[in-house]
């Protein structure tokens, strides 16, 4: 089976080089490569274009101003595989990992879906990495919603799916899951498929992405049971802080979060240095809090621009 390679990047010339040379190492190369820049304007086409002057098979795109969506889509249709592998600028490739896709794909799944590993270089990154990133035993395959920085499938699965979707900044890859999904793909889940990719170097840039992902759920209705719970617990939590003293209040939140926090804890005591772990025992409450609120603020500001962005098909 004849697979092609795509991805969509926008000023990302630092982190070029590594993704380049980790698709260059690939044992089982790309037939095609189709990649689309959606305006850079520090360096990043120039790099490409290096890069793909020695290179047969690989087809650059300049798209200004286009979205995620919008590249994606534009590279998948300017493929002449039957297959695409997806994947984002930033991350690096396991050596294995078009291969593995591939195999899963010409053994009969429609959808061969990756995973991905935090590039983790601080404590903070570690942090939220066992917070929000399980480990790939963890993962149920039935339910799996891979991130597009890590999947491949058919054509034809994108074109019942309806491609990706357009009008959605933010999330685009999540909706598409769910459309893939609807439409009835046979989907396997690739441990192996490994691709690994940077966090957000702040704090503050972390708590702007954890918003958008929420605006992305508001604005195209995805989640509604999993946000409504976490706005109701919360709620529940002040409400009880105003009428019970907080110190008769901590046994239960002590509780409660251990329940909740329960893999995240595990992940820690697995993944970390023994002193970070400790640290884990105390940030990883208020980390989780501090995320909370981000994807709550997120989620109620997608909710209120929803009718104003696109009608959800």
């Amino acid at each position: 089976m004849r697979i092609c390679l795509i991805a969509t990047l926008l000023d990302e010339a630092p982190s070029l080089p590594a993704w380049l040379d980790s698709i260059d190492a690939q044992v089982r190369p790309p037939d095609e490569v189709v990649l689309v820049d959606g305006g850079s304007t520090d360096g990043s086409w120039e790099l490409l274009d290096k890069w793909a002057a020695d290179r047969a098979a690989v087809r650059l795109i300049s798209l200004p101003g286009a979205n995620i969506s919008a590249g994606r889509n534009a590279a998948i249709r300017a493929a002449s595989t039957e297959a695409v592998a997806v994947t984002d600028a930033g991350c690096t490739l396991d050596a294995h990992w078009l291969q593995h896709l591939a195999r899963t794909l010409e053994s009969g799944s429609e959808v061969a879906m990756g995973f991905y590993e935090p590039d983790a270089g601080s404590t903070l990154h570690r942090l939220i990495g066992c917070l929000n990133l399980p480990d790939a035993s963890e993962i149920d395959s039935d339910r799996f919603m891979p991130s597009s920085r890590s999947v491949a499938f058919l054509k034809a699965v994108w074109e019942r799916a309806g491609g990706y979707p357009e009008w959605l900044q933010i999330g685009e890859d999540m909706y598409f899951n769910f459309q893939v999904v609807k439409a009835g793909a046979l989907r396997t889940f690739v441990p192996q498929a490994v691709v690994r990719w940077q966090l957000r170097p702040t704090l503050r840039a972390t708590a702007r992405q954890y918003f958008r992902y929420g605006e992305g759920d508001g604005i195209a209705g995805m989640y509604p049971h999993r946000h409504a719970l976490r706005f109701g617990a919360y709620a529940v939590a002040l409400s009880a802080g105003l009428v019970v003293r907080p110190r008769r209040l901590m046994p239960a939140a002590l509780a409660a979060t251990a329940v909740r926090l329960r893999p995240a804890y595990r992940r820690a005591f697995r993944r970390l240095e023994p002193h970070e772990a400790a640290a884990a025992l105390v940030c990883l409450p208020a980390l989780e809090v501090f995320l909370d609120i981000a994807k709550m603020a997120g989620y109620a500001s997608g909710v209120r621009r929803r009718k104003t962005t696109h009608p959800v098909p």
